[in-house]
Order: structure tokens, then C-alpha cells, then sequence
């Protein structure tokens, strides 16, 4: 799910702001109310009060040059009527797209997940709770600990975190564990994802670093179901999507689907791609990802959070809960990056930082075939919402929010390619196919190999004749033989099917000595749609990392796992051998070869 995979995801929205004057906001006419939700408006992509021919012509070419689908964008003021502009398409079949297409919001919805855990902790403070706390808990605060709220369910490898973990933790991202999205499969109930916790290595102490984890919202989510008396996405539509009427959200992909407004979805490639997030799938990424709605609807979502949890005169949430989930109470970074940005915090669900001393609130979201963004601007007194229908788009959509930031305060246009994750300024992946010193031949590395987090998974090397081997290298071969995958297959691979949320498959490519590189990624080996063609997506569902293996007496016992995290941890600098290291490690438990 991009949801954040760096805090550049927030510093590229505002790279380019300068000179904010809030009477601005005076000058500016809205589209009037007769045309909430009926006729759109601007949906063919012409001009408007914000969206200006200049600022159509700019999205035009940079979706012409992103290689974008489809795109839907808001502009939503403090008082008054959204403006929504719509561009290109959202079927394989032609179908326009429109303010009212629906996409999955992605990380966005983590913003939702917080607000409904504050909006139990009212219901709780006021005795409008129906599900009572467990023995010994008095009360349900932010400062509440998770193992006194799950007992039985949860527990991490970290004894002390998980003892004093508490809800503020987990929702600012400060547990100390970091991602491992790749440990779950797309089958699984948030229990069997929670109790999986204790399985997994941290990178951090608890409240030492900021670290991204989509985990700990599917825990927020089943908090919210278990003493809600009622499931999480039922909540959230009752307390939330109802009293803002936003009539077209849900969590469903089958609901979406049915309304005939939903988007699909396309890699950065060009691709057409299923629906990611299953009907399967959603309830369990529900908190951490699974809203979805549209620009419409989300208007009114950002309306609500500019009026400090106010929408149309009627408190939707308590100012406990504004002030709670947009303060920063962890730093994801911790300098500033040139002189106009200041450092950033993140908050329960929402990030947060200064440019040029204005205040911007707002978070991105990313799963294959989806990129968002959600802004608002507290003082400034306005937000902007950018959708596009296609994967790790992350640079565009910001630069598309960006542009329209600096069209609705007058700003002058700042360079595109010179602003903050900008495809130009973005480091190029490299696959260098060099092989040195392979320490054993490439079938004693193959096997069985497993570990209590993240599973079980068969490495097959290109000699093995094995039924489930035959399949996997013939998944493969239709792609690498179109050229149309990761890169070329060389004979230094071992292979894997590996079903999980995020990937299919993963490639295991030696470099030197017994180091391999790592990639999961996802295959489409008979093509998707109306194109046959077989193709590899390396969009967010594939990722980079190195396995390193480890040999006794000659023979292979495992391997570690490490670049998951996407920095340095005190494991990694400290670790003395690779099994203390490594932030994942895989017990070799068959020798012989084919899957288990």
C-alpha cells in the first residue's frame, strides 16, 4: 500500500510554497451548491477558478508524461463549495474519469482509523459504550497499553514495547517494529496478523525512531471492532461516512465495483492491473488502507478537518480528537532538508510540518494501480486532493498538488523538475548481473526455508525438475521471455511463488560469494485484460532487499534478511554474526528440493 515509504512523500507536496497571504482566500468564487453532487463541473478537464486553463494544460502534459490514466482532483475551502476537475479515463473501456469515480484511498485511510478510535474513546468517556473494557481498565485514553486492551492476542518480540506500548504508539508509528508487510498473506484475519507480532524482529526501541507500519493500524482497527460491538468498517460508516453523507464511500470493492464508478487501475508501465485489495483482503486492511471513496466525498472529509471537526455547523468529532490525531508526536524527520522546510512530525494518522512558516497537514497513499493524496492547510484555510489511477505515481500526484497549491494562493510557478521526488530527481534502480565467486553451486542453496513470521517459502534453482519448481520457472519464463520483467533472467536465480498482500512471487539473484539480491515481486504470466501479453510489475509490489546465506560444515542452514527497513538499525551495526543481523531470518528445514 505507498502509503509513505519515505518523509519526502510529505515534503514534495509544499517544496515550492512561498508567501502565503490567507486574504487570498477572499478573492476566490466556489462552484455553487446546486451542483453538489449532480452534473460535475470541469470534468472534461477545461478550466476553472482554481483549476485554470494553465493549471489543466500543466496536469495534461504531466499525465501525458507520468504515462496517468486517469486523474481527479479537489480543491476544498474552509467556507464555501469545492471545485473538482477530472481527466482521462477509468476503464480499460474508455469510461471518463469523473469527480464521482471511486478509488481506494490507500494510506490515506489511516487518518480514519485514528479519528474512529477517538471517537470510541468519547463514546467511552460519556458511558455511550456498549462493549465493556477488560477487568482493571478504568478507561480508554490514547495513553492506554495494548496488552491491557488484546490480552492473549498481543505480544511482541520486544518484551518491554510490549508491555508498554500504548495506542498513541502504535498510531504514530513508534513501536520499534518496522514494516514487514511482506509477512502476511492476503487470507489472513487481523488476529492472525496480530498474533504473528511476537514473530517478528524490531528494528528500534520502543519510541526511539519514527518507522512506518501498516500493522499497527490493522491492530487499531481490530480494537476499534472488538469494543465497538461491531466490525471496524461498520463503525466507521455509521459515525463517520453517515454524518458527513458520504454517500459513496465503503470498504467494499464488491459495493464499489457494483456502483459502476470504479476505477481501475494501471502500473507506472502502463499496465492494467486487478483489483489489489480483494473483497478477501479488505476487511483485514481496512484501518491501515481500505477506504474507498472520491473526490466528492472526500471534500467533504477535508471540510470537516479544516473546521476543526466541524462539518455545516454539526461536531462530527470531538476537538479532543482534531487536536490529538494533527499534533506531532513523533519525528519522521529530523533535520530539515533545505531552508524553506522545517522538520516533520507525524501525528496519530496524519503528518505534519512548516514551510515558510505555514502549516500543512497531510498524508499520501499508494497500493498497485493507486496513488492519492489528502492536504490540508489549517491556516491558509484550505486543502487540496489528488487521485490518480496509477501505481508508485507518488512524484506526479505531489507535483500535481503542488502545482494547484501555487495556483490557489497566486504563487509564481516553481520549476516541476526541480521540485522534491520529481521521476528526474529520483535515484534510477540498477540490476547489475555481474556474478563473483559463487560460494557453493546454485542448487545447494536451493530448498525449504522458513520462519515463524513470515512463513514458508521453496527456492528453486534452474536444475530442479520438480512439479511445483516446473510451474514456478514457467511463470517466469513467460515473463523474462517478453522481456517484459524485472530484468532478464540469468542462470545465478533461484525462483519462489510467495503469495502474500504485496507480492506472488520472488527472485533470489546471486551476487558474490553467498549474498544474493532479493526482489518480491508480482507476475503476470498469461498478461491482464484485454493485453495477453505476460508482464512483471515492480511498482509497490515488488521490493529490493539482500539475503545473505550462512554455511556450516559446507552446507547451507539459512539465510538473513536484511534492507526491509530502508535504514541503518542498531541490529545491523551491532550484530555479529548474519543471524543477529538480519532483520528476517529463514531456517533451512529441507535439504531435498520441491515445495512443501
Amino acid at each position: 500500500m505507498t502509503t509513505l515509504p519515505s518523509a519526502f512523500l510529505f515534503l514534495g507536496v509544499v517544496s515550492a510554497l512561498a508567501c502565503i497571504h490567507l486574504n487570498l482566500l477572499d478573492t476566490i468564487k466556489w462552484i455553487p451548491e446546486s451542483l453538489w453532487p449532480g452534473s460535475f463541473q470541469g470534468d472534461n478537464g477545461t478550466g476553472g477558478d482554481y483549476i485554470t486553463p494553465e493549471v489543466a494544460t500543466f496536469i495534461r502534459d504531466m499525465m501525458d508524461a507520468s504515462n496517468i490514466t486517469g486523474l481527479s482532483v479537489a480543491v476544498v475551502p474552509k467556507n464555501g463549495e469545492p471545485e473538482w476537475k477530472a481527466w482521462g479515463y477509468r476503464s480499460e473501456d474508455g469510461e471518463n474519469m469523473t469527480s464521482d469515480t471511486l478509488f481506494h484511498m490507500a494510506s490515506i485511510s489511516k487518518a480514519f482509523c485514528a479519528t474512529a478510535l477517538g471517537i470510541l474513546m468519547d463514546d467511552f468517556a460519556n458511558g455511550r459504550n456498549i462493549t465493556a473494557l477488560p477487568p482493571g481498565l478504568t478507561e480508554l485514553t490514547w495513553h492506554t497499553k495494548i496488552k491491557d486492551l488484546l490480552p492473549g492476542e498481543w505480544q511482541l518480540m520486544d518484551e518491554w514495547a510490549s508491555e508498554q506500548a500504548n495506542l498513541k504508539d502504535i498510531l504514530s508509528h513508534v513501536t520499534g517494529v518496522p514494516r514487514h508487510d511482506f509477512s502476511y498473506g492476503p487470507y489472513e484475519t487481523p488476529l492472525d496478523v496480530i498474533r504473528r507480532l511476537k514473530h517478528l524482529k524490531p528494528a528500534f526501541e520502543l519510541r526511539e525512531q519514527w518507522s512506518y507500519n501498516n500493522i499497527m493500524y490493522i491492530t487499531a482497527a481490530h480494537i476499534v471492532s472488538k469494543y465497538a460491538g461491531q466490525p471496524y468498517t461498520s463503525f466507521v460508516k455509521e459515525r463517520i461516512f453517515v454524518p458527513l453523507n458520504m454517500t459513496s464511500s465503503t470498504f467494499s470493492p464488491r459495493e464499489a465495483a457494483a456502483s459502476g464508478k470504479y476505477t481501475q487501475g494501471w502500473t507506472k508501465g502502463g499496465r492494467l492491473i486487478p483489483e489489489w485489495f480483494t473483497e478477501e483482503i479488505a476487511s483485514t486492511r481496512a484501518g491501515a488502507g481500505g477506504v474507498i471513496s472520491n473526490a466528492i466525498d472526500m471534500s467533504k472529509w477535508i471540510s470537516m478537518w479544516l473546521n476543526e471537526g466541524t462539518h455545516r455547523g454539526k461536531f462530527i468529532i470531538p476537538g479532543s480528537v482534531y487536536h490529538n490525531t494533527t499534533s506531532s508526536y513523533a519525528v519522521y524527520l529530523d533535520h530539515p532538508v533545505d531552508h524553506y522546510n522545517s522538520i516533520g512530525g507525524y501525528g496519530l494518522g496524519w503528518s505534519r510540518l512548516s514551510y515558510r512558516g505555514y502549516d500543512l497537514v497531510v498524508h499520501t497513499g499508494g497500493i498497485p494501480g493507486v496513488s492519492t493524496l489528502a492536504s490540508f492547510l489549517p491556516y491558509a484555510e484550505f486543502g487540496v486532493l489528488v487521485f490518480a489511477n496509477g501505481g508508485d505515481q507518488d512524484a506526479s500526484v505531489m507535483s500535481t498538488a503542488l502545482h494547484i497549491l501555487e495556483a490557489v494562493l497566486r504563487l509564481e510557478k516553481s520549476d516541476p523538475s526541480q521540485r522534491l521526488l520529481s521521476d528526474s530527481r529520483k535515484p534510477k534502480p540498477t540490476d547489475d548481473l555481474t556474478v563473483w565467486n559463487i560460494s557453493l553451486p546454485l542448487d545447494d542453496f536451493a530448498g525449504t526455508y522458513t520462519d515463524l513470521g513470515y512463513g514458508t517459502l521453496t527456492l528453486c534453482s534452474p536444475n530442479d525438475l520438480s512439479t511445483y519448481c516446473s510451474e514456478v520457472r514457467a511463470d517466469f519464463a513467460a515473463i523474462d521471455g517478453v522481456r517484459g520483467g524485472l530484468s532478464v533472467a540469468t542462470e545465478h536465480e533461484l525462483l519462489a511463488a510467495w503469495p502474500r498482500v504485496w507480492s506472488s512471487h520472488v527472485r533470489v539473484r546471486h551476487v558474490q560469494g553467498a549474498t544474493f539480491n532479493l526482489y518480491m515481486t508480482t507476475l503476470f504470466p498469461t498478461g491482464y485484460g484485454k493485453d495477453s501479453t505476460p508482464f512483471e510489475t515492480a511498482e509497490i509490489g515488488t521490493s529490493t532487499a539482500t539475503a545473505e546465506f550462512v554455511l556450516r560444515d559446507g552446507k547451507v542452514i539459512g539465510f538473513g534478511v536484511s534492507g526491509l527497513v530502508g535504514r541503518q538499525t542498531e541490529r545491523a551495526r551491532l550484530g555479529a554474526t548474519v543471524q543477529e543481523r538480519a532483520e528476517v531470518w529463514f531456517d533451512r528445514v529441507e535439504i531435498g528440493r520441491g515445495h512443501i
